[in-house]
């Protein structure tokens, strides 16, 4: 799972990658001035597999990822209508979904770029550049389409003007301010759109970054934002990136001291858990497990997936030679004490290559070679 973290200059979206990656990457008052992205890639904490590691003693332990890009410091131009370009488009194009850091906090010794703290008025702006982009590669898109119908067959010629419909579609659409994510496409117009890489079809989650002093109004503060904000494909949170960073990096050095001032400061929860389960929801994933003594795994697939896709995620040859799988959610495991009791206990299934794979099933995949 790939996540770009975007936002104006000045908003703390480098503290807040920061405190999802327990990272040390710059974040001066100046903030960064180059395109360069900061990555960092985080393992997801999931409390079913420490619970399951403490029943099957694995050698090795590998819960799932996600990838997070904070992209390269903004230019001068942005936030006034001109879009993402060149660089930053290219890299949030690959990004399955995107986090939106929306500065709530006031701080003198670093200045926002519009003159004043206004959340609301940051949200929209960046909304309307992610509008601006999508809009642009449209037009784009249209004035080639438009000469390629000039000389196209008969059947390229439907198909380029079905195509043509649904961009036109697509932009008065967003004209009037409603992202991709929000329209209502069938299958055949989003398979049309696929690999237009439309930053507004992303799911977008919204972090909006509030200071120490608005700690015990958090919950408040996030209700608001989520009441006006949140629509289909999105989620509003609210945290305090300056505080998360500086737990991380206590938590590296000190897990109980970083506890103990996580429990005076009223942040009983890291916004790195709420962020990837938010992230998980809004992209429909799910995590199934394999465990043994060699390696107890999370296998990060979409709600709805079957098993035999689910075994390709574990390898190809797997789906292609898939004949079942055996399943138990993984509390019934636990419960058990483990896979020979849970196979007499009856808890273990036998599933063929339809099963809709559920949230925290334990797997086995037979196959043949």
């Amino acid at each position: 799972m790939d996540i770009g973290i975007i936002g104006l200059a000045k908003s703390g979206k480098t503290t807040v990658f920061n405190a999802l990656t327990r990272g040390h990457a710059e974040t001066t008052a100046f903030g960064r001035s180059g395109l360069e992205p900061n990555v960092g890639v985080v393992k997801v904490p999931d409390p079913r597999m420490d619970q399951l590691a403490v029943l099957t003693k694995p050698r090795k332990f590998t819960p799932a990822e996600v990838r997070y890009t904070d992209i390269g410091g903004t230019p001068p131009s942005f936030g006034k209508g001109e879009g993402f370009a060149g660089v930053m488009l290219s890299a949030l194009g690959r990004m399955d979904a995107l986090l939106h850091v929306v500065r709530a906090f006031e701080d003198l010794a670093i200045p926002h770029p519009h003159g004043s703290v206004d959340p609301d008025r940051d949200l929209a702006s960046v909304n309307l550049e992610i509008a601006f982009s999508d809009s642009a590669l449209i037009e784009r898109r249209l004035e080639r389409l438009a000469n390629t119908l000039k000389a196209a067959r008969a059947g390229e010629r439907d198909a380029g003007l079905r195509e043509q419909e649904l961009l036109q579609r697509l932009r008065h659409e967003l004209d009037n301010e409603v992202p991709v994510r929000e329209m209502t496409l069938d299958d055949d117009e989003r398979a049309i759109i696929a690999n237009y890489a439309l930053l507004s079809a992303k799911p977008l989650l919204t972090m909006v970054n509030i200071g120490e002093a608005q700690l015990d109004r958090a919950a408040e503060i996030e209700t608001d934002y989520a009441v006006r904000f949140r629509r289909p494909h999105t989620e509003v949170l609210a945290g305090c990136g300056k505080l998360e960073m500086e737990l991380g990096l206590m938590e590296a050095a000190e897990a109980a001291e970083a506890a103990e001032f996580r429990a005076e400061m009223g942040v009983l929860e890291s916004s790195l858990d709420r962020v990837i389960r938010a992230s998980y929801s809004l992209l429909g994933f799910i995590s199934f497990f394999t465990v043994g003594d060699d390696e107890n795994r999370a296998w990060t697939i979409t709600q709805g997936d079957v098993a035999q896709r689910a075994a390709g995620k574990i390898h190809t040859d797997l789906e292609k030679g898939f004949i079942r799988a055996e399943v138990v959610p993984w509390q019934r495991l636990l419960d058990a004490g483990g896979w020979a009791e849970s196979r007499k206990a009856g808890h273990l299934r036998s599933e063929g290559k339809t099963y809709l794979v559920q949230d925290g099933d334990v797997m086995n995949i037979l196959f043949s070679k």
